[in-house]
């Protein structure tokens, strides 16, 4: 008898799979491909149950629907009235037309929508979530559609302490800040500083923000600050402050914001070296401030260090003490009387791949209102350095006495950048920019017409031009440049060569 054929045993890892399949050999591979798997079926369960709700939503739109009460759960910090400011004005504009036609399960979803994004708005919550249940009342009646709107919500922490050193503005600090949010339940935020620096040698601030109305589109502010700067590099002195500022805010810079604030402040001039000028002598001791001041601001740039398109406009105008009308005095009090006024724009365009052109301007002009037109120095406008006109010494342009700059009253400066990519490296930080800047400094003489005093600023400008590299260390903006004057006056302090700037705003 012959020997009946076995058939062959296969491994136990045998490769059972479809063909089309595609399973890969090697662990590694096998368990990616198997997530993959999951991921992709997943993805289609998701998307169908998507498509299965919108049209489920879409067929009962029309569905009478009426809301019968609107629940917040998960706001314990948040204070009841500040929620009601929020969910009234949706319901009251759901319902405008309530008598004419009833409400649908449409007008419901566009009141949800309405109410989660005003509770996003204040952003006391990290996520708000809304869902439509069965009500709770007992007086309501599914039946004829009463149904609650809830939404789930988590609330953000409310304390936040935090240590950093920064750089900016050609300074370097080091600080330690603590914030509190939702203080009294209403979306206001207390937050205080203190900071130890190279130029600002101390500096404190205390500010409670809080919001003046539920559309959260106008902020109030009460701030306390202080601060001691050291001024020996151009005027042989150190310089503090303490004073108060109350801010009302509106608008957005994207559309137009606007800032009223009133500040109260205490200047001290001190600490002169033995070399000080009779100009800083005469300035030094102690003076008042009482000013009100606004502020518009447009910025629709798409970069606020290195913008490749948009548009920035700023106007700050400033009244400070008062004048005297036919022997009756007008004002608001303080050793500081002065109207100020000071603006600044740029536009930035693309002019090519990975390049772009910047213009900007900037100007003020500070009218003494008090005897003779006499200005305070702590109210005087300073200029030059590697972030406003670059190849001069900070604050190196305009009036002096010796080796003291006394700042002036009428200011204007100007330039022109190209900026560029790096060869084959367009998503470095680093870019390449040649520029040219030009401005000037002037004192001014009430004495004499201010259209000629503004014309002969504008005839002799101090000009400088060069090249660099800029480096984007978010938020702040580091440049390496080298450059030379090309007109400048006698008084003027000169930086030829190699000049590092470090800042947010930049010429």
């Amino acid at each position: 008898m012959s020997e009946l054929d076995t058939p062959k045993l296969r491994p136990p890892l045998q490769n059972t799979s479809f063909p089309n399949d595609k399973e890969p050999l090697g662990l590694d591979k096998l368990m990616k491909w198997q997530d993959e798997r999951v991921a992709r079926r997943l993805r289609g369960e998701y998307e169908s149950a998507v498509l299965h709700l919108s049209e489920v939503i879409n067929d009962n739109l029309k569905t009478s629907t009426n809301i019968s009460a609107v629940r917040i759960e998960g706001a314990s910090h948040t204070r009841k009235s500040f929620l009601a400011g929020i969910v009234v004005p949706a319901l009251s504009s759901s319902s405008d037309d309530s008598i004419s036609r009833p409400t649908t399960l449409e007008d419901t979803l566009h009141t949800a929508r309405r109410i989660a994004h005003g509770l996003q708005k204040t952003d006391i919550f990290s996520s708000v979530s809304a869902s439509l249940e069965r009500p709770a009342s007992a007086l309501a009646d599914p039946s004829v559609g009463d149904v609650d709107l809830v939404f789930k919500t988590k609330e953000r922490g409310r304390w936040f302490v935090s240590s950093s050193t920064e750089v900016g503005n050609s300074e370097g600090t080091a600080s330690a800040s603590a914030r509190v949010r939702n203080v009294f339940g209403g979306a206001e935020t207390f937050e205080a500083n203190m900071s130890l620096g190279t130029k600002t040698r101390r500096a404190f601030r205390a500010t409670l923000v809080s919001p003046l109305t539920p559309q959260m589109d106008a902020f109030g502010e009460l701030a306390a600050y202080g601060l001691e700067k050291d001024l020996t590099t151009y005027a042989s002195c150190t310089e503090g402050l303490k004073g108060m500022r109350g801010v009302l805010r509106t608008g957005t810079p994207r559309h137009g914001a606007h800032e009223l604030a009133y500040d109260a402040v205490i200047r001290h001039v001190a600490g002169l070296t033995p070399t000080a000028s009779i100009s800083m002598r005469e300035a030094a001791g102690t003076t008042t401030k009482s000013a009100l001041s606004h502020t518009f601001l447009f910025d629709t740039r798409d970069d606020k260090i290195a913008a490749t398109r948009g548009v920035y406009a700023k106007l700050f105008t400033e009244l400070a003490g008062g004048f005297s009308d036919k022997g009756v005095n007008i004002g608001l009090g303080g050793d500081a009387q002065h109207l100020k006024v000071e603006g600044e724009g740029q536009v930035s365009r693309a002019v090519g791949d990975g390049v772009s052109l910047s213009l900007a301007a900037r100007g003020g002009l500070l009218w003494g209102l008090g005897e003779n037109g006499k200005t305070l120095f702590s109210d005087r406008f300073q200029l030059g350095g590697p972030t406003s006109v670059r190849s001069f010494r900070v604050n190196g342009l305009g009036p002096r006495d010796g080796d003291d700059s006394v700042g002036g009253e009428l200011y204007y400066s100007a330039g022109v950048s190209v900026v560029s990519n790096i060869p084959t490296r367009p998503h470095w930080p680093v870019k390449t920019h040649a520029w040219l800047n030009a401005g000037r400094l002037e004192g001014v003489n009430q004495s004499r017409p201010l259209k000629d005093t503004i014309g002969e600023a504008l005839t002799r400008p101090s000009i400088s031009a060069g090249v660099g590299l800029i480096y984007r260390f978010d938020p702040i903006r580091v440049e390496v440049n080298f450059g030379v004057p090309l007109a400048a006056s006698a008084s003027d302090g000169m930086r030829r060569g190699i000049q590092v700037g470090m800042g947010l705003e930049f010429l």
